[in-house]
């Protein structure tokens, strides 16, 4: 018999080059990242289990081919929603759920962006100002969409999704959002649907989402709900924050419109890239080499895919910073698709637009069946023989290998490839 270890990247051909992953920049770089900067003990968590994700020391299952009798060790995922080699499967079980309850009108879809003199403040106090920003962005549709003058004047619906970084992993906080395009009536007795090609005005949406953002960014940092360690110091003041202030009231927020969706699937096919997005997909990383990174981003300007290389401290700093505190939800649900009442809101926007029936039941998919419907692959296939069956043979314990505690505990400046 022949065993191969594998991490569910296997492949035949094992003298195929291996590009560098987020989790190899974080083996060989971590000690020379804390020379520079502290660890905190949320991103501890977060390197940590990326370093481990697929490892020995996660434990696994090993697997037996039915044909070519060849073996194959599967290790465990680590499920931290920051690894990029986690997010397939929680975002294909998260698209099923939202399937059923996608309506057949047109979808919007609107970004709004806090201005960046904002993120110093912001990333130093993450958990409070994103929640602000959720608060501000929902307030400021569910109102629009309340107000007759817009022609709708019932209770909207919006799933919005955070995201703090650009191509280039600097931080970028902006919130997008997919809306329908229509509302409930108060009475529940009308779906009235949008009568433009466009959802609100983007001036207008504007101003009220910086109106509500700043009352409560200033509400928080009077009742002392903000701190302000390091370089964000000079904020701290009444006549720091005052100065802050102004000049975010000077600003122009911005919110773009985006072309409307197509049609429901088109809407699914959007949120299936945007939803579990992590701040960098391995398929970006191009080299780690002398202690630098090399990946490519899309310039947006000249729509041109370019590369840059930066040192690989500056890197893991980059990645870090879009690390959000833990059982932060980063995908929320307002007004109709609250969850409170979102199955009686969407059965009755249902039936309202003569769809018969309430929302199916959704079906539970094995991992096996969701990867064949999402990427064409039967991962119960032999990768060699493409033949036989992989069937369990049998179970591979926890910390099996060395664990990432090792990697993090090491004394900076020890060879850490």
């Amino acid at each position: 018999m022949t065993q191969i270890n594998n991490d569910c990247r296997a492949s035949p051909d094992k003298t195929a080059p291996h590009s560098p992953e987020l989790a190899d920049i974080l083996r060989r770089h971590i000690s020379d990242y804390r020379q520079h900067y502290a660890l905190h003990p949320e991103h501890y968590k977060v390197v940590g289990d990326i370093m481990q994700c697929r490892t020995a020391y996660l434990g696994g299952h090993m697997h037996h081919c039915s044909a070519c009798d060849k073996e194959l060790n599967v290790y465990n995922s680590c499920r931290n929603r920051h690894c990029p080699k986690c997010q397939t499967m929680t975002k294909a079980k998260w698209l099923e759920d939202r399937k059923a309850e996608l309506l057949p009108v047109t979808y919007f879809h609107s970004v709004f962006t806090l201005p960046h003199d904002i993120n110093p403040v912001a990333l130093c106090n993450k958990r409070k100002v994103y929640g602000i920003l959720f608060q501000a962005v929902s307030k400021t549709l569910l109102k629009f969409g309340r107000n007759p003058e817009n022609g709708l004047e019932g209770k909207l619906g919006v799933i919005a999704i955070l995201h703090t970084w650009n191509q280039r992993l600097e931080d970028h906080i902006h919130l997008h959002g997919v809306i329908p395009g229509g509302v409930l009536s108060f009475d529940h007795t009308a779906f009235r649907p949008c009568a433009h090609d466009f959802l609100f005005p983007v001036k207008a949406l504007s101003k009220v989402f910086r109106g509500i953002f700043m009352e409560l960014f200033v509400a928080a940092f009077e009742k002392g709900e903000l701190i302000f360690p390091g370089r964000t110091e000079c904020f701290g003041t009444k006549s720091g924050f005052k100065k802050l202030r102004k000049t975010l009231w000077s600003k122009a927020w911005v919110v773009y419109a985006k072309k409307p969706f197509d049609g429901p699937k088109d809407v699914l096919g959007y949120i299936a890239r945007y939803t579990h997005r992590v701040a960098i997909s391995n398929h970006r990383i191009v080299a780690c080499e002398g202690g630098k990174v090399t990946f490519n981003y899309r310039n947006r300007k000249a729509n041109t895919i370019e590369n840059e290389t930066i040192d690989a401290v500056e890197f893991i700093r980059r990645f870090l910073l879009h690390a959000v505190p833990p059982n932060f939800m980063r995908i929320r649900h307002y007004g109709l698709f609250a969850n409170r009442n979102k199955k009686a809101n969407i059965n009755r926007c249902r039936t309202l637009l003569g769809i018969k029936g309430d929302l199916p039941q959704r079906v539970k998919k094995s991992v096996e069946q969701l990867m064949l419907e999402l990427t064409g692959n039967d991962i119960s296939r032999c990768p060699f023989c493409k033949k036989g069956v992989m069937k369990q043979m049998m179970t591979i314990p926890r910390f099996s290998g060395p664990g990432s505690h090792e990697l993090l505990n090491r004394r900076a400046g020890k060879d850490s490839s």
